[in-house]
């Protein structure tokens, strides 16, 4: 019991440290120059031109937050996360404030948006479960204490860096490309939680 106990404690002051960003993300330019690029140069598919002024002012007349929601979860014609699952909601904002500015406006070190509209536990039975579960290719079970502690090791941060990028087996948001960071992020903390709550599973 004692342990449970400790692994508890252990787990909440990791929480409160993995608030720290792990690695610099991308440029609002540099994605835009990678990823955005491809559409917005163009207007493929209806979107607005790099440049465009009035096409970007229109849109960013409903707010930032609703552009980054929507180039996040994707809307029309415009997958998720710009069909690069691994970039971060950072780096999404960095994007949508370039280009609505035209190159002006300095990289936010916070993200607009990041919807939260699915909660940890209906990520993990959404789509989590399906490895975690059972431990395919190598995945930590939930319930297994001994899987999950060596990987807490540095905190919450890494692994929902982990989820989020991608890992080993593990596709960039566990497939899932329109899944927001905090709804990767409450994935994470469900299973960390469940497996200190169920204790270990064989």
């Amino acid at each position: 019991m004692k342990f449970k106990q400790m692994f508890f404690v252990q787990f909440a002051t990791l929480l409160l440290a993995s608030t720290v960003v792990q690695a610099a993300e991308r440029s609002g330019k540099e994605v835009v120059d990678s990823v955005c690029v491809a559409c917005h140069a163009t207007g493929k598919d209806g979107a607005p031109k790099i440049g465009d002024q009035a096409a970007w002012a229109q849109r960013a007349a409903k707010g930032l937050d609703k552009l980054t929601t929507n180039a996040i979860a994707g809307v029309r014609n415009m997958p998720a996360h710009g069909g690069q699952a691994a970039l971060t909601d950072i780096e999404m904002s960095r994007a949508v404030g370039y280009m609505v500015s035209g190159g002006q406006a300095a990289d936010t070190n916070k993200a607009y948006s990041s919807p939260k509209t699915r909660s940890g536990q209906l990520v993990v039975e959404e789509r989590c479960q399906d490895c975690h579960a059972s431990g395919k290719n190598g995945a930590p079970k939930l319930g297994d204490m001994a899987a999950w502690k060596p990987r807490l090791a540095n905190g919450v941060a890494p692994l929902v860096k982990s989820a989020i990028g991608g890992h080993k087996g593990m596709p960039a948001r566990g497939g899932l490309d329109n899944l927001s960071d905090a709804e990767v992020r409450a994935a994470v903390e469900f299973m960390v939680g469940q497996t200190g709550g169920a204790g270990t599973k064989k």
